[in-house]
C-alpha cells in the first residue's frame, strides 16, 4: 500500500468534501470486498509457509527431536510442536476425506 496525493487523483470537488470531515489528516480507504485478497496470496508467503510446515511435519516424523527442530528452523519449541499437531490433523483430515473405491 504506497500513499496517494487526494488533490492528484480526486475531483476538487470531492477533496473539499472530504476536508469538511478531516483536514489534513490520513484516510485509509479499504478495499472494495470484491477485491479483498487472502494473507499471502500476492507474495507467496502463504505457499512458503506450508512447505515449511510439511518439511518440518516430515523431519519430525523421521525421528528428529523438537528441539533440534526449533534450532534448524529458527522457531520456539511450543512453534515446532503447534505446527506437527496442526499438520497431523491436516494428514488425518485428508486421509478421512478420499472416498473409498
Amino acid at each position: 500500500m504506497r500513499y496517494q496525493k487526494a488533490n492528484e487523483i480526486l475531483p476538487e470537488e470531492l477533496v473539499e468534501l472530504i476536508q469538511k470531515y478531516v483536514d489534513g489528516e490520513y484516510v485509509y480507504i479499504p478495499r472494495k470486498q470484491e477485491n479483498k485478497r487472502t494473507w499471502g496470496e500476492g507474495t507467496g508467503a502463504r505457499e512458503e509457509r506450508k512447505s515449511r510446515d510439511s518439511s518440518i511435519y516430515k523431519d519430525y516424523i523421521s525421528g528428529i527431536c523438537v528441539k533440534l527442530l526449533a534450532e534448524q528452523y529458527y522457531l520456539s519449541e511450543k512453534s515446532i510442536q503447534r505446527i506437527v499437531l496442526q499438520e497431523k490433523k491436516n494428514k488425518k483430515a485428508r486421509k478421512g476425506s478420499t472416498p473409498e473405491h
